[in-house]
């Protein structure tokens, strides 16, 4: 284990210094000057050449990317053209709420995909309507569908609230900035309940799609092991179907689920930058959204590094949780 732990750990490293390669280039063919952004179009040349030397821009494009990377390692990821903040600061203040969305849906989506994958392989009377709902979910698009969620749900049926991530004005300020886990550790069920009702539509929304990839997966496998020999010797026993399924077969196929789950939590970061802008959610999708129009290059960078460096990072997860379920990965 230590010695994929350490594999893993390496990829992650180098995987992340490409991936500042390709900012840092992108960076310097943008026609946008970050001098002038900063100091506007009409300053005199001496203060240009003032702010290009105090940040670094006169120093060989090498230093320049050296000091790229030492400045992102420490946090510092440029300051913000639009914000006038760091950009770092920015997405503290953003992401958490974009994590919440993500880990709900995330949550959603294994969920659902376990039921589907279980109630198509038992053929259980549920999945005959079931797997037709997932499925057109799954073939709609992101944002589609949480128009169709807000007409639905919140104007016709009034079930649900259909923007932000609170209707209180009393929310508990930490300490995680996630609203839900701040509320119970507050003790305040009634803030818990409105931040659930407000997860709802968006973290289903962006959950359908991988809900049915990782149900397909685990469904191949389940169906599969279930000729098995070990399967076979199962049911000579007397245990009955589910029984095998859950206690003998489930072990063996988890592996392709979590592989197929670590795929799919790029496009649910893609999901959630969009769904983002449906539900007024205000987590880093309406950061992006906000920056692009006036070419907040430190501020896209920035959004791109961090959710590239999160991909890199969940996919490891999963590599190592592929390890604790299947002990031959190890070797």
């Amino acid at each position: 284990m230590s010695a994929l732990l350490a594999k893993r750990l390496g990829a992650i490293v180098m995987i992340s210094i490409a991936l500042a390669g390709v900012l840092f280039y992108l960076q310097k063919i943008s026609p946008l000057d970050p001098v002038h952004a900063r100091l506007g179009g009409q300053a005199s040349a001496s203060a240009v050449a003032a702010e290009r030397h105090r940040l670094g821009l006169d120093r060989p494009e090498f230093t320049q990317f050296v000091d790229y990377v030492r400045g992102a390692v420490h946090g510092d990821l440029g300051d913000s053209y639009r914000t006038r903040r760091p950009v770092s600061t920015d997405l503290r203040a953003y992401l958490p709420a974009t994590a919440e969305l993500a880990l709900s849906g995330l949550l959603i989506a294994m969920v659902l995909g376990v039921l589907l994958a279980f109630a198509t392989t038992l053929r259980w009377k549920a999945s005959s309507v079931l797997r037709p709902v997932l499925l057109l979910g799954a073939s709609t698009p992101t944002f589609l569908l949480g128009i169709a969620g807000i007409l639905l749900f919140y104007s016709k049926l009034h079930w649900l609230p259909a923007t932000g991530r609170s209707s209180l004005a009393d929310v508990p300020g930490g300490p995680t900035g996630l609203i839900t886990v701040d509320a119970l550790l507050h003790g305040r069920f009634d803030v818990f309940w409105d931040a659930v009702q407000h997860l709802i539509m968006p973290a289903t929304a962006i959950a359908l799609g991988p809900a049915v990839a990782i149900a397909r997966v685990l469904r191949s496998s389940l169906v599969s092991d279930q000729r098995s020999d070990y399967a076979r010797t199962a049911r000579a026993k007397g245990l009955s179907e589910p029984a095998i399924l859950i206690k003998h077969v489930l072990r063996n196929c988890v592996g392709a689920a979590l592989s197929m789950t670590g795929l799919q939590v790029g496009l649910m970061f893609a999901g959630v930058l969009v769904i983002e802008q449906v539900f007024s959610w205000p987590g880093i999708g309406q950061y992006v959204a906000q920056s692009i129009p006036v070419a907040d290059f430190p501020a896209i960078s920035g959004v791109t590094l961090l959710l590239g460096v999160g991909y890199v990072v969940i996919n490891t997860v999963v590599d190592l949780l592929q390890a604790v379920a299947d002990p031959r990965i190890k070797v």
